[in-house]
């Protein structure tokens, strides 16, 4: 399992961290059952404090992407659902795009419209 952070964004590490387990998850990279490293080995693999990582585990876990077990350690308890929203979110995207288009966008337009509005997301 590979994880970047950038440490000079502006997004704290925590959500870094719960978007490259996400990102992991949708490009099958870790499967439902796949072993997640312990929450201190994570740590000081990525030098992070402990509660940064535990803060990514456990609110994924709320979001029933993963799933810990005590002494088990933590798993991936459910890519399809992850896969299944990530779905869903292209064919939205795809259904705008075709909308775009018909408008007669061209791609660079279309390409630097959605480059400015996720630069205005947090």
């Amino acid at each position: 399992m590979i994880i970047e952070l950038d440490p000079g964004s502006k997004e704290p590490p925590f959500a870094q961290l719960k978007g490259a387990i996400v990102r992991l998850v949708v490009q099958g990279d870790l499967v439902t059952g796949a072993r997640l490293p312990t929450i201190r080995q994570l740590a000081g693999d990525l030098d992070l404090a402990p509660n940064t990582v535990a803060r990514a585990y456990r609110e994924l876990e709320a979001e029933g992407i993963l799933r810990s077990s005590g002494r088990r350690g933590t798993v991936v308890a459910a890519a399809a659902p992850v896969q299944h929203a990530v779905s869903a979110i292209t064919d939205d995207l795809d259904d705008v795009l075709r909308r775009a288009r018909r408008l007669g966008l061209d791609p660079t337009t279309i390409t630097a419209m959605v480059t400015r509005s996720l630069s205005r997301l947090p």
